[in-house]
């Protein structure tokens, strides 16, 4: 394929409700949409997932829109690209900043499997027809609250709860909600609010029987919650401190938990997403695919890599209307009991809402082959 132009977009898209984990309170998602559009007319879509402000890692909106404008994506567009993966060659001399390598990369797939005639999933390998969906739930005001709030979820049809939790908000809310419901499959979401220190009130939550802690330590270690893990019998998952293939062969290495959250957007794309669950599945390690609380278009993708068979626990691939009143796709991704459908449509398998997507954009721009790279 030969990319002749890209467009970036600005675009806050309002939360049904305010969002909170450990480090910030969401009212909006602010997202950039990135729009590629090859020789042939075939356009793709990504999602430069990182929030207004780089508290989940180094990447904020501002930030990623001007390095994709004036470095990555001139590197790009003009190019002839016979497979997404063969992007990174392009843009190696760019250190990390994988979420805006990853929204190129996922925008290329989209393309490629349009060319294809195939669903997304299909061209990515995927075996499935389904996956199975679990909710995540912000930081509530009081252990009641969250039993509550996890009652309504249960009745709308979900298997696995995820609790966002922080210390004075950790033990007694996830023990509220064992004691209500013991059977039910019960995670907590730390987003790296604990430290070394704080083991003595991570093992605490053992007796929950939680199927998994998920990021308890700061992002990046691997050594501690290697040590972590031998202390304590709660299986723990990884997510902000595996960003690469070689980050999952060093967990694997130290033992530093015994399942990753895939991001598509935290390890720079589809093409690296497939390669760490090949490599967590050959060495027993499980996998599910996590979310930034993305738009449709990141959420489709999420949905087509779910399906690979290294995914075996369920994911954070929530049905729109869990976020959203209104989505920048159509339709809108919808659940089937626990389960979210794969589309069958070639490519990412769901349109732009093209009335949505202009009320909510603040800014374009547009990158052509006469665009100059600046640095």
């Amino acid at each position: 394929m030969k990319i002749v132009e890209a467009t970036l977009r600005k675009v806050d898209i309002p939360l049904r409700d305010p969002f909170e984990t450990s480090f910030l309170r969401m009212y909006a998602k602010k997202t950039t949409i990135l729009e590629l559009k090859d020789e042939d007319g075939t356009f793709g879509y990504g999602e430069f997932s990182a929030f207004n402000l780089p508290f989940y890692n180094e990447e904020f909106r501002d930030g990623g829109f001007d390095l994709l404008s004036e470095l990555i994506l001139p590197k790009i567009v003009g190019r002839e690209i016979k497979h997404p993966d063969d992007m990174y060659d392009l843009i190696k001399s760019i250190r990390r900043n994988n979420m805006a390598k990853s929204a190129v990369n996922c925008a290329l797939w989209d393309i490629y499997s349009k060319q294809q005639n195939e669903p997304l999933a299909k061209a990515l390998g995927g075996t499935k027809s389904k996956v199975e969906v679990g909710v995540s739930i912000g930081v509530q005001k009081s252990p009641e609250q969250l039993v509550e709030v996890v009652r309504g979820y249960l009745n709308d049809g979900y298997k696995r709860i995820k609790c966002k939790i922080k210390p004075g908000k950790d033990y007694d809310y996830l023990a509220a909600v064992r004691a209500e419901f013991p059977t039910v499959q019960l995670m907590g979401d730390a987003n790296s609010a604990y430290r070394p220190d704080d083991f003595e009130l991570l093992k605490r939550l053992d007796p929950l029987n939680l199927i998994m802690i998920e990021q308890p330590l700061e992002p990046g270690d691997l050594l501690y919650h290697a040590k972590l893990q031998k202390q304590i019998k709660t299986p723990i998952c990884l997510d902000e401190s595996v960003t690469s293939l070689e980050d999952t062969d060093k967990m694997i290495e130290l033992g530093s938990g015994k399942i990753i959250n895939i991001k598509v957007s935290r390890v720079g794309g589809l093409s690296i997403a497939k390669k760490i669950q090949q490599r967590a599945m050959e060495n027993g390690i499980k996998c599910w695919c996590g979310g930034m609380i993305d738009s449709g278009v990141a959420r489709a993708e999420n949905i087509a890599i779910a399906t690979l068979p290294g995914y075996v626990l369920a994911n954070d691939i929530a049905p729109s209307i869990r976020y959203y009143d209104r989505d920048i796709i159509t339709p809108m991704v919808q659940m089937n009991r626990a389960f979210v459908d794969v589309p069958e449509e070639a490519g990412i398998g769901f349109d732009i809402d093209w009335t949505n997507m202009n009320e909510f954009t603040l800014e374009t721009k547009k990158i052509t082959a006469d665009t100059e790279v600046t640095v």
